[in-house]
């Protein structure tokens, strides 16, 4: 799925639009395209009204390159819009509507999806419906037939999936547009950083999501039209994700950031496991570790102000992999992964003094204190081809068998 970026908005999209987006196309022709994504979920909350004037224009240029391109009936141009453009403010599917500052730019995109024949594509969060709202349970969000159901207007739910796509579905409703496909471009379940945020959870999420799927029962509102194409987020962790709605926002991952599977994923096609990242190229086997024998009275503000600037400290939140691991376990922790991601450099494990370079593993049970991989060009070139040839084909395979067609 090609992708213009959210920067390209703040830059004037008159750039990439245009000449210069038809060069691209024409440049790198039709290899197997579906879609083409304008940004990533410009209509989050968190953005305001930032991009909402420029979303339709792009889209409109960017189709219009397309169709002078001859590739209009095979790639279409969608909009993925965040979980958070739609709601129901008492958790009813049938109460279902868009947020009010997005009503007329949401009237003038579907009026273009619909023209162009695209899909509506939208994201939808059990996970992050299982945490802001009170009446939602865990076996709820993953599909357990003993979990409690409820009724909106003779329709019974039994699971999570269902409210969202329903809420959603409502929206859509709402503003005249009932039928429109829809896509879900994003679903996952983290695996740390935050409460009922783990590996074993997010496996069993992903099993009911599947058997969900494979059932093909739809939902209450759409019981003839069930979702057949969802993708999975995330392929892989991204320790520079902003972390501003959470710390389990970096642990999306189906694999780890050295790309081993984090757990077993049956995608509907027998047994497959996924494959792990071989010959994997690591640093050297050394860590970064609080030295005990200093002065540690200023420890804790050091350690506060390096989580602050580089270091990943996600996992040690309440719920997280690391978060009972104790003193002086966390603030080593946190040296750690400031110096791992600044490629073990002597001087990234100073720290006023505090830092320690050793050469024995500190990890403890389940928290696990990474090194980092070897970058250079020289050295790794082997293996990254190997490496995202992997990723490619388990992306492509992820996204082949959830279409479900």
């Amino acid at each position: 799925m090609g992708v213009v970026e959210m920067e390209a908005f703040e830059l004037g999209v008159r750039a990439i639009v245009g000449f210069e987006f038809e060069f691209v196309v024409r440049r790198y022709e039709y290899r197997g395209w579906r879609y083409i994504a304008v940004g990533d979920e410009p209509f989050l909350q968190t953005y305001g009204e930032q991009f909402q004037p420029f979303v339709i224009g792009a889209a409109t240029n960017i189709q219009t390159a397309l169709m002078k391109a001859k590739l209009a009936n095979n790639v279409k141009v969608v909009v993925p819009c965040s979980f958070d453009a739609y709601l129901s403010e008492s958790g009813l599917p049938s109460k279902g509507h868009f947020r009010p500052d997005l009503n007329k730019t949401m009237i003038q995109l579907l009026t273009f999806l619909s023209k162009h024949s695209s899909p509506f594509f939208a994201s939808i969060s059990p996970f992050l419906s299982l945490h802001q709202a009170k009446n939602i349970s865990l076996d709820f969000a993953l599909f357990k037939p003993t979990a409690r159901s409820f009724n909106d207007t003779h329709k019974t739910y039994k699971n999570s999936f269902d409210v969202s796509f329903d809420i959603l579905v409502s929206a859509l409703s709402r503003v005249g547009f009932p039928s429109i496909e829809i896509v879900v471009g994003q679903i996952g379940w983290p695996t740390d950083g935050a409460v009922n945020a783990s590996s074993a959870i997010a496996q069993n999420f992903m099993k009911g999501l599947v058997d969900h799927l494979k059932s093909k029962s739809g939902t209450p509102l759409r019981p003839q039209n069930p979702p057949n194409e969802i993708y999975i987020f995330s392929l892989f962790d991204e320790d520079q994700r902003l972390i501003t709605t959470g710390n389990y926002e970096r642990h999306w991952g189906v694999f780890t950031f050295d790309g081993q599977a984090k757990y077993h994923i049956d995608l509907g096609q027998s047994s497959r496991n996924l494959v792990n990242a071989e010959n994997v190229v690591y640093l050297l086997s050394k860590w970064c570790v609080l030295d005990n024998n200093k002065d540690i009275s200023n420890v804790t503000a050091v350690a506060l102000e390096t989580c602050s600037t580089g270091a990943d400290c996600s996992a040690l939140s309440p719920g997280g992999s690391c978060y009972n691991i104790s003193w002086p376990g966390n603030v080593s922790y946190i040296f750690n992964s400031y110096y791992q991601q600044h490629d073990q450099r002597a001087d990234s494990c100073t720290f006023g003094g505090l830092g320690l370079i050793t050469t024995v593993d500190p990890s403890v049970g389940g928290c696990r204190f990474s090194i980092e991989l070897r970058t250079s060009f020289s050295t790794s070139l082997s293996w990254n081809r190997l490496f995202w040839w992997k990723f490619l084909m388990t992306l492509l395979c992820s996204v082949w068998l959830l279409g479900f067609t």
